[in-house]
Parts: C-alpha cells; structure tokens; sequence
C-alpha cells in the first residue's frame, strides 16, 4: 500500500498526511503566530505535528503573558485606588479624653453622681437630717425653722448649677456621637470601595480564567485530533502490513 506523503510548507521535508494540518484548519490566532514567521504561506499549504508543536508552545506562551499584562493591570487599578486612601480607624474616646479640660472632667463628675441612686439617697437623707433638727431642735438651735427658706435656698442654688454642668456633659457625649458617627462613615466607605475593587478582580479573574481556559482547551482538541489521527494511520498501516505478511 503506497503512503500518501505531503510536503509541509515550513521546512519542505516529505510527511505522512495524518502527520500535520493544512493551515485552514488551525485556530485563527495560531495561523497569524504562523503567517507572522512565513506571510507568503497559504490557506492550502500543509504543516507537520513537528513544526506545529513550536507554535502551539508559543502561543500558550502568549495566552500565559496576556493573562499576567491583565493582572498586572488589575493590580495597578487597585493600587491607584487605594494609595490615598490614608483614613485608619480611630479610637474616639481616647481622641475626646486626650482633649478633656478640667472643667469638662468636673461636669461629667457631677452628671455622673448627680444621675446615679447614690446621689438621690444621699439628698433625700440629708434633706431628712436638715429637716428634723430645725423641728425638733435638739441643741434648742433652729438654724432654718419652718418652711426652710434655707433650704429652699440651697435647693434652688444646687439646681442652678447642676442644669449646667449636665448640659456640658451631655455636649460632650454629642461631641462624641458625631465624631463617632464620622469616623462609622469614614469606615463603611472605606469597606464598600474595597468590597466594589475586589468584586471587580474577581470577575476579571473569572473571565479571564474562562477565556483562557476555553483557548487552551481548544488547543488541546485540535492536538487530539492529531494524535488521533496519526494513531489511526498507524494502525491502518499495521493491519495492511499484517495483511500482506499474511499474504506472502
């Protein structure tokens, strides 16, 4: 049986024709790797499995390169994203105590007593106190007999000046919400733009990933099918060489 053998277009050396492709059936990104190197080949002209390995290597080198000039794109995006990005969280309370006068330290004392049991207790008994010694005068002294003018007095000068202290303290805790509120702004946008870069290098990777691997695949077939081929022809030539043995 005479083997058809075919030139290939590259090198000029005589193949089996299972042993290669015509240019026309290669991957169009492969047959520019190919007419780059030899403009004056044609859509009919043969290429054997041997030269074809070269290119084939050259172009996942390509689709390996693309794929790290895209991350590496992806990276500097972030980068220059992010570079001035210089916010860092901050620990409010100990900005605000850092800060705190004296009398800012005084008013939350007063607000903080003045809003507690002990502090309500601790009137009551004395009001107690004031109140029995000046009706039942014990040492035959009244220093504020009925109705207490004095203590009425004391009372109103005590609200006086507690009103005050505790609206200072309650600026204070203002003056705290805000700046905490700020810096809970400050933060959530920071976190949000994170999370949109990193969705969008996610599904560049994912698509990237996809074309690549949908291209490499693609390679492979056609490199199956041409070890298939060639395994075809060899067997084909081994059963007609059994064949005639067996004849002879």
């Amino acid at each position: 049986m005479t083997k058809k053998m075919i030139k290939d277009a590259i090198d000029g050396r005589e193949y089996l024709l299972t042993d290669g492709n015509f240019l026309s059936e290669l991957d169009g990104e492969l047959q520019q790797l190919i007419l780059k190197d030899y403009p004056d080949l044609q859509e009919t002209d043969f290429i054997s499995s041997a030269n074809l390995a070269t290119y084939r290597l050259a172009f996942l080198n390509g689709v390996i390169d693309k794929a790290n000039r895209k991350n590496d794109y992806i990276k500097d995006l972030v980068y220059n994203v992010t570079k001035n990005q210089d916010f860092r969280a901050q620990n409010i309370q100990e900005q605000l105590d850092s800060k705190t006068t004296f009398g800012q330290r005084v008013a939350d004392m007063v607000a903080r007593f003045g809003g507690s049991w002990t502090f309500i207790i601790s009137f009551i008994i004395f009001m107690i106190v004031w109140m029995a010694v000046n009706v039942i005068k014990p040492f035959g002294i009244a220093f504020d007999e009925y109705p207490f003018i004095l203590l009425n007095l004391a009372l109103s000068t005590i609200a006086a000046i507690q009103a005050p202290l505790i609206m200072m303290s309650q600026n204070r805790a203002s003056d705290y919400d805000r700046l905490q509120a700020k810096n809970d702004y400050q933060v959530n946008r920071l976190s949000e733009e994170e999370i949109r870069l990193l969705h969008t290098k996610i599904d560049h990777l994912v698509q990237q990933d996809q074309s690549d691997l949908l291209e490499i695949q693609k390679l492979q077939t056609e490199i199956l099918l041409s070890l298939s081929r060639q395994v075809s022809s060899l067997e084909e030539n081994l059963k007609q060489e059994e064949k005639e043995s067996s004849q002879e």
